[in-house]
């Protein structure tokens, strides 16, 4: 069966009593010693958290960096710190999405995955990730929005190997088609489940308003953009921006500046690529239409809503003013927002607003919230309401102050490591900010006043230009949204089909003959497919450890499975038992505190698991590609789809990957070991579960029972 992550999870060791001998007398102490502090506690009056006292903040403390600059035009920034033996390193590149053609939307996050995960000529991906974490060392790519970065992490002692792979990484990845092809599947796993999340669409389609959405600030990638990426667009993306004199690197850590700068002059010394210099972002030019934009998605019971317009950029001289206004309005639990909307009217468990600012084009102020239906519209009257007396009177001073505090304080965190501070520094050079920007931003903070504050308002916040995004299920809404006066439209979320998944379910195969013939010999391997046709019902347990990185949880796992299509997943947390249960188009989940229908993201989920299942992988009617290398690509018209490779040797899985919960990204990879046979069919019973390179689980399948004639109703029994 196809173990992951839990339901629960996926979205603590056991404890011992130590017990010992109470003596009378100690029974007597112990007894007096609680009547004096019950009697105590019924007199006592706690302090009032007005009354509670704290030492001003530290003066941040910039470090000396080395500083210097390669032959290449690589430049250099080093940092000793000595408090312990890890070395870390981060490489800015000058270049983005925003650089992405407009007809290959997401060139740039593949090439920056592709990047590690493609591996170097002489070791793969796969070769690298089991290399590193023999040695408790990363090595990380990835491609933002207006930044390129490698990164590597490591323990001092393994400094040198750890560079020297780092250095083949960022100066002569290869591309193999294989991750390539990998990577592609996993964003169109993407794509197809982009509209399970409400919140999601609502952010996705506030910048698309805002920014426009034909523009690279919000243009969303399709299935016809992944098809256009081919190989040689991705060799093209790197070489046009990956070269020294494009490129910045910090390091910091335990090691001599000195030394660290005769390391890396020696090993970047045959890097002397050179390119014209790369040209400025785009500039953001969309003038957003007021309104309200409704997003359609009936199988919700609340409205996500994102209210605002465009914001600032860092380096405005009103920026501080800005923030500390935003945190008045909807920064925390004593905001307006929250208070009003939230706490007198009920209206929402959540709302918040934020002025954002980017460093180099202007981002946006926008207010969040999600509310029932029934009272979309008495939301966002609540909300427009508190955004028209913030620009009409003052705040108190005990706002201000909260606020300014609120703001220092939280900034202050991304100095408070020598390894923040250095990434912070590279940050403002990569941007062109002044070292010093850190100081002037704290003194303009500490010098907004309540005037200010009521000024930036009226003069930045302009409800007459407001957007207003609704996701939800208009049906519900109660009062329509055209009672608000504000033009309505709605907005087209389809997702256009992709070309090679567009034919019915019937039109699937044949199988391409080489794929047939490896998934045939797998099938053999294992136990047979009469063996797998067999098979009526299935249960496994299991016994699942997260990664002490990814939180240590420990859980036991039971799945039912039914050929009939219906699948049942127990899992036993520390907070409790869920469960989870669908037939494939319906179901419920189960908590401690009560059930309720499955959510669409999860009844997604369950489908997934369904078609990893081993026996639906053996006998049911997908697409089966040959990807080389002894791996096969099976997926389905659900757009479900996964790579399993196989072992040579013994015909049996060696991994699969594939993309969880179709996230973007998230490059997941099982490896099986321990097979084992249960009623003539081979199962793994153990499993090493990686994300993105980095160990995140490990699996013990305790039991295997087939065909012990399970029902629908077994399976479909609420707790």
């Amino acid at each position: 069966m196809s173990h992951s992550l839990p339901l629960a999870v996926a979205r603590g060791s056991a404890g011992r009593s130590v017990y010992r001998a109470v003596t009378v007398k100690e029974r007597c102490s112990i007894l007096l010693l609680l009547s004096c502090v019950a009697a105590s506690a019924q007199t006592a009056i706690p302090p009032s958290w007005k009354d509670l006292k704290y030492p001003p903040l530290k003066e941040i403390q910039i470090p000396k960096v080395e500083e210097s600059t390669l032959p290449n035009g690589l430049k250099i920034y080093l940092l000793e710190n000595h408090e312990l033996p890890l070395i870390r390193g981060l490489a800015l590149v000058r270049t983005g999405n925003l650089f992405d053609p407009a007809d290959k939307v997401g060139l740039a996050t593949i090439t920056g995955s592709l990047i590690r995960s493609g591996g170097t000529a002489a070791k793969t991906g796969d070769r690298i990730d089991e290399e590193l974490e023999n040695i408790a060392a990363s090595i990380e790519s990835q491609i933002g929005e207006s930044y390129g970065s490698i990164s590597f992490s490591t323990l001092k002692e393994r400094t040198d190997e750890v560079l020297a792979t780092f250095h083949d990484v960022l100066t002569a990845p290869t591309f193999r088609e294989e991750r390539l092809d990998l990577i592609k599947t996993q964003l169109r796993s993407g794509i197809a489940r982009r509209n399970d999340d409400a919140h999601g669409i609502s952010e996705r389609e506030f910048a698309a308003q805002i920014y426009g959405s034909k523009t690279p600030y919000a243009w969303e990638m399709e299935y016809a953009h992944v098809d256009n990426i081919k190989r040689a667009d991705v060799e093209s993306f790197y070489k046009r921006y990956y070269f020294p004199a494009n490129t910045i690197l910090a390091v910091q850590g335990d090691f001599s500046a000195p030394e660290m700068k005769a390391k890396l002059e020696k090993l970047f010394a045959s890097w002397n690529v050179q390119q014209p210099a790369v040209p400025k972002f785009p500039p953001v030019s969309n003038t957003p239409k007021p309104g309200i934009y409704v997003a359609t998605k009936t199988d919700v019971t609340q409205t996500n809503l994102v209210i605002g317009q465009p914001g600032g950029i860092l380096s405005d001289k009103d920026y501080p003013a800005l923030e500390v206004m935003a945190d008045i309005l909807g920064g925390g639990f004593q905001s307006r927002l929250f208070q009003k909307v939230r706490t007198q009217l009920g209206y929402a468990y959540d709302v918040s607003s934020s002025w954002a600012a980017d460093y180099d084009h202007p981002g946006v102020f926008q207010i969040t919230s999600s509310t029932k239906s029934a009272s979309t519209a008495a939301t966002i009257k609540a909300i427009d309401a508190e955004v028209v007396r913030i620009r009409t009177q003052e705040v108190t001073e005990e706002e201000l102050q909260s606020a300014k505090d609120t703001v220092l304080n939280g900034f202050i965190f991304n100095f408070d490591t020598p390894s923040k501070t250095l990434n912070r520094l590279l940050t403002y050079r990569y941007y062109g900010y002044p070292d010093d920007f850190i100081f002037q931003y704290q003194k303009a903070v500490g010098q907004v006043t309540r005037a200010e504050v009521l000024r930036v308002a009226k003069q930045y916040l302009d409800p007459a230009k407001f957007v207003t995004v609704a996701v939800g299920n208009p049906k519900d809404f109660g009062t329509p949204l055209s009672s608000l006066g504000e033009p309505v439209s709605d907005l087209d979320i389809s997702i256009p089909a992709p070309k090679s998944t567009a034919l019915p379910r019937a039109a699937i195969g044949p199988p391409q003959p080489k794929g047939a013939a490896l998934l045939a010999k797998m099938a053999q391997a294992m136990g047979g497919e009469a063996n797998f046709s067999a098979i009526k019902d299935m249960t496994e347990k299991a016994e699942l450890a997260l990664d002490p990185s990814a939180g240590g949880l420990k859980a036991t796992q039971t799945e039912l499975w039914l050929s009939t299509g219906q699948y049942r997943e127990e899992d036993v947390l520390p907070i409790g038992k869920m469960v989870s249960y669908s037939d494939g188009k319906t179901g419920w989940v189960a908590s401690p505190q009560g059930a309720m229908a499955i959510p669409e993201p999860e009844r997604k989920q369950i489908a997934f698991e369904i078609f990893r299942m081993w026996p639906t992988l053996m006998t049911g009617s997908h697409e089966i590609k040959d990807e080389a290398n002894g791996t096969i690509s099976i997926s389905d018209n659900a757009g479900n789809s996964l790579l399993i490779s196989i072992d040579p040797a013994t015909g049996l899985p060696a991994s699969e990957s594939y993309s969880e919960a179709g996230t973007p990204g998230q490059d997941v990879l099982e490896t099986y070991a321990d097979w084992q046979e249960s009623n003539g069919v081979k199962m793994p019973r153990k499993i090493t579960i990686t994300q993105n390179g980095k160990h995140f689980a490990d699996i013990k399948v305790t039991s295997v029972a087939i065909n012990q004639g399970l029902t629908p109703e077994q399976l479909a029994k609420k707790p």
